[in-house]
């Protein structure tokens, strides 16, 4: 079967409309929103300055009628970088806007000429300052996964609605063509009735291992643990350096996300995208599966059974363990990742288009970010609204609590409650108690 890569160049990321190529099966969902549209160049401010954020930064600065004009980081040293990089781009393009920094969130908040913010933080802090900042009155783009507990989503929906905001999630992957053609072809009945998905993601957490190091004198690590409920030594693995003299960039990903302390594992930062896209194909946004199985027993994948009896499990369909989905139909197949396409008939396979620059991270070059500056001038809905975002990240979650219990746990999608926990267990892992002073709502 042949293999059909499919991206999108910087050029065409930066004027591409994002309804796109897909057919009406995955038209963005649109709901209404009451507050004012926003007619002036957005003011932009972002809240976590690692290495997700700069790839968000290279795109959203250069959006027409965006002006990044604020930034906030616990680590003095990103700070900086954020601050350096943002005057050089506008001192290149001529024009006169006035960057600030700040060590707290709530600082950046305040600015009543902020329109609207992009979170990048750690997990466990998505929801606190996602909460914070509907309540100041700012749209807010969210980095994947929405929320560290099945809790915090469900909070994050109510404040996100009742405050009229727009969030958009980052879980760009619904902006790609490849994954857009890919879920119509599996709505529209292309390949029949789907049985079986395999979504691959990675293993569950670990329990945080890392040897204790010397704080950097620059980083605030009480601000970075936020609201967790038990404090953690430092390791410069969980917030990777950088320097400016010589200029040098993170060198891997912040491995807070890999331990059960402070992260979801493979499970919730692949889970976030694969996941989504199988929820997204099977036409159960807002909704989930109602067994799921853990890691063990002989099994080494979970296993997700929804109300209809397709199944998705988290094991990889390629010897290469490509992240990725591949749905089963009665009458054919479908593989789809980041691109790459591949069918049980080359018929199934996406129209060729141009073929992106290698050098530009995913990103940057999807445009999801396109989405989002259009949604908050609209005031509609972007492509993964708070409700997909949560649905998605709780399929997240309840793999980690079924391999946390060691145990098959069952879901009510509708009323969002564990079904004959008898003992409680399952419920008590929805939520966790913040340390003081840090508080949720």
């Amino acid at each position: 079967m042949e293999n059909s890569k499919n991206q999108w160049s910087r050029r065409r990321f930066l004027g591409t409309a994002v309804a796109g190529v897909a057919g009406a099966a995955v038209v963005p969902y649109f709901a209404g929103c009451t507050s004012k549209k926003v007619s002036k160049d957005i003011k932009l401010g972002f809240i976590g300055m690692g290495r997700q954020s700069m790839f968000l930064l290279d795109g959203f600065i250069n959006l027409p009628g965006v002006e990044v004009v604020a930034g906030c980081d616990v680590y003095g040293v990103k700070r900086r970088r954020f601050e350096k990089k943002v005057n050089e781009f506008y001192v290149k393009a001529g024009k006169k806007v006035k960057v600030e920094t700040y060590e707290k969130y709530q600082e950046l908040l305040a600015r009543r000429d902020i329109n609207a913010v992009v979170i990048a933080v750690p997990d466990h802090s998505h929801a606190m300052v996602a909460i914070a900042a509907c309540k100041a009155g700012k749209d807010v783009y969210l980095e994947k996964p929405m929320t560290f507990t099945i809790f915090e989503g469900q909070q994050l929906m109510k404040v996100v609605r009742e405050n009229k905001r727009i969030l958009a999630l980052g879980s760009q992957q619904r902006s790609d063509p490849n994954f857009q053609h890919a879920v119509n072809l599996v709505q529209t009945g292309a390949i029949g009735k789907i049985v079986t998905v395999n979504a691959y993601v990675g293993a569950p957490p670990t329990p945080y291992n890392l040897p204790e190091e010397p704080i950097p004198s620059d980083l605030n690590w009480d601000l970075w643990l936020g609201p967790l409920p038990t404090p953690i030594h430092f390791n410069s693995q969980l917030d990777p350096p950088i320097t400016l003299d010589p200029p040098e960039d993170e060198k891997f990903w912040g491995a807070w996300r890999w331990y059960k302390e402070t992260g979801g594992g493979f499970t919730t930062d692949w889970g976030a995208h694969m996941f989504d896209i199988a929820q997204w194909g099977l036409g159960m946004d807002k909704n989930g599966p109602v067994e799921i199985s853990p890691i063990g027993d002989g099994t080494e994948f979970m296993k997700f059974k929804y109300a209809s009896g397709t199944v998705m499990t988290s094991e990889p369909f390629n010897d290469e363990k490509t992240k990725g989905v591949k749905f089963w139909g009665e009458s054919g197949w479908i593989e789809v990742a980041r691109g790459f396409f591949n069918a049980s008939d080359p018929k199934f396979n996406p129209p060729a288009t141009a073929q992106a620059d290698p050098n530009v991270p995913y990103e940057t070059k999807i445009p999801h970010q396109v989405n989002f500056i259009e949604s908050v001038r609209s005031r509609k809905d972007p492509v993964v609204p708070v409700e997909i975002g949560h649905s998605s990240c709780t399929v997240c979650n309840l793999g980690n609590i079924a391999c946390d219990l060691k145990r098959t746990i069952y879901w009510d999608p509708k009323t969002q409650t564990f079904v004959n926990d008898t003992d409680g267990a399952a419920t008590k892992l929805m939520k966790y108690e913040y340390r003081r002073p840090w508080k949720l709502i």
